[in-house]
């Protein structure tokens, strides 16, 4: 089932990154127009929360369908939406500025599209890559990603200043077309499914919350990257208010740190990829949360002086950030059957997108009142905490799949 693996992880990254720079390009775009046209914070919100809460809400339930279909075909039907919804909106642009409710539409439909590719891709890993070149793979995706992350706002900006909106979204279909041709290349095998009398979705939904329960290693794990969600993820929109209201830089600064942040997300992804057998998967994400913990509670206490010390820190938060994701997933992987997994990652992932709601929630009352920094310092106390809890409850434990490789 693994033989010529890393071929095949050729042909599907070659394509994905096209997939995932322009829709990263777009994302970027869509919000920058309508701040740009509209200047106004409530539709920025309402963007957000309808390109944000159709994953999150459907997550714990699309997993029972990914179990059953092919997974190769659920990845190029949700891309193939995803390029839909693009020229739709493409069209709507070059023909004259739509209404607001056409791009909440097709922001929640590529949302709602992304819910199903996002799982999909994940559950096939395991049915290419050899078991102990899970983490490594790991790496490679978040290299991926990481890339985009940088590359997606400077080009969309720079696209969509020197065209237009539309023309950008043209390119987005044309990124999905480049990564479902390479996909089609790639032979994906299925997982073999338990004989049952008639398919039932409450059966297979209760099954799949079980699956996941009945690994204590990623449960544990899964509730520490819901604290981390809670407490990290408003730092997203506090980045450029740290750089503002702190420091008294403007815009120039800010997209500085966006870009340092995002290429050492890049490193930490080679670095991983390189010493992926080197240490436990627990053993890197525990490693992330420190190191990620100690930089923002130095942020939140650096000088109004220090901006350098603070891009400095930015990039070693970025550098760390892979060191959790990529391990995290590879541990999934090795943890559960591929016939479960599709409803673990949506339930998972699910969680993830729940929490950092919550985070928002209580991030704007905290630095309104005490300032950015604030919020730096003991988010970094309580990342660091559960980075080190992380570090002594896998201290010397198996982690999943190294039973099974001791007795093979």
């Amino acid at each position: 089932m693994h033989a010529d693996w890393k071929r095949k992880f050729a042909f599907i990254f070659s394509g994905q990154i096209f997939s995932i720079l322009t829709s990263s390009m777009v994302q970027f775009a869509i919000i920058w127009h309508l701040t740009e046209t509209t200047g106004s914070a409530s539709i920025l919100m309402i963007a957000a929360l309808v390109g944000f809460m159709p994953q999150a809400l459907l997550g714990p339930f699309i997993g029972v369908w990914l179990d059953r279909w092919n997974r190769k075909i659920t990845m190029i039907v949700a891309d193939s939406v995803i390029a839909v919804s693009s020229l739709a909106l493409g069209l709507y642009y070059l023909a004259g500025e739509p209404s607001l409710w056409v791009v909440y539409v097709v922001l929640f439909v590529r949302s709602a599209a992304s819910a199903f590719h996002g799982p999909s891709f994940q559950a096939a890993i395991p049915l290419i890559a050899p078991e102990d070149q899970l983490t490594r793979v790991a790496g490679w995706h978040q290299l991926v990603f990481s890339a985009s992350s940088v590359l997606g706002p400077a080009l969309g900006i720079a696209v969509y200043s020197a065209t237009s909106l539309g023309t950008l979204l043209l390119l987005d279909v044309v990124g999905a077309l480049i990564a479902n041709t390479m996909l089609m290349l790639v032979r994906i095998d299925q997982p073999k499914q338990e004989i049952q009398e008639k398919p039932s979705f409450r059966r297979e939904f209760i099954l799949g919350w079980k699956t996941w329960i009945s690994d204590q290693s990623i449960v544990t794990i899964t509730i520490a990257m819901a604290v981390f969600s809670v407490v990290f993820m408003p730092l997203a929109m506090l980045f450029p208010l740290m750089t503002l209201s702190h420091f008294g830089r403007g815009g120039y600064s800010a997209s500085l740190i966006e870009a340092v942040f995002g290429i050492g997300m890049i490193l930490g992804s080679m670095l991983l990829s390189v010493l992926a057998s080197k240490w436990k998967d627990s053993t890197y994400i525990s490693l992330s949360l420190g190191i990620i913990g100690i930089t923002c509670m130095l942020s939140g206490m650096i000088g109004s002086r220090a901006f350098w010390g603070f891009a400095a820190l930015s990039f070693l938060m970025g550098a760390a950030a892979p060191l959790f994701n990529g391990p995290y997933m590879a541990m999934i992987q090795k943890a559960y059957e591929p016939e479960m997994l599709g409803r673990v990652l949506s339930l998972i992932t699910s969680i993830g997108l729940l929490s950092s709601p919550i985070g928002l929630a209580l991030a704007g009352p905290v630095v309104d009142r005490y300032g950015v920094q604030v919020w730096f310092f003991w988010s970094g106390i309580i990342v660091a905490l559960v980075g080190l809890l992380m570090f002594i409850r896998f201290y010397r434990k198996p982690q999943p799949g190294e039973e099974k490789q001791a007795l093979g």
